[in-house]
């Protein structure tokens, strides 16, 4: 079963609003499993849109990132941050197939 992904992107505007988030988003990242592969560091934009904050997290499977975006616990976050930022989420899938070494 392929993994599930969280990549995200934010904005910050408030930074001490966004505080808020950050202390009631570890209960669902906790609950599903959630590991932080990409949080907030260095970065070179070599196309496309810079954003400042830049996260991607992994889950176990596709449709525990979905539980988890979906949940009381990640949804009361959301509400936590506010207009404090601009974010963007997208959920993607992991692939399993071929790699380009191998075709």
């Amino acid at each position: 079963m392929a993994t599930g992904y969280w990549i995200a992107r934010a904005r910050i505007h408030d930074p001490e609003g966004y505080k808020k988030y950050l202390a009631a988003n570890g209960a669902a990242f906790r609950k599903y499993g959630a590991r932080f592969l990409i949080r907030n560091g260095r970065y070179e934009a070599a196309a496309g849109e810079v954003w400042p904050r830049n996260v991607v997290a992994v889950f176990d499977d596709y449709a525990t990132a979905l539980a988890c975006f979906n949940s009381p616990e990640y949804q009361h976050a959301i509400a936590e941050r506010g207009d404090s930022a601009d974010v963007d989420v997208l959920i993607v899938e992991g692939y399993d197939g071929p790699q380009p070494d191998e075709a």
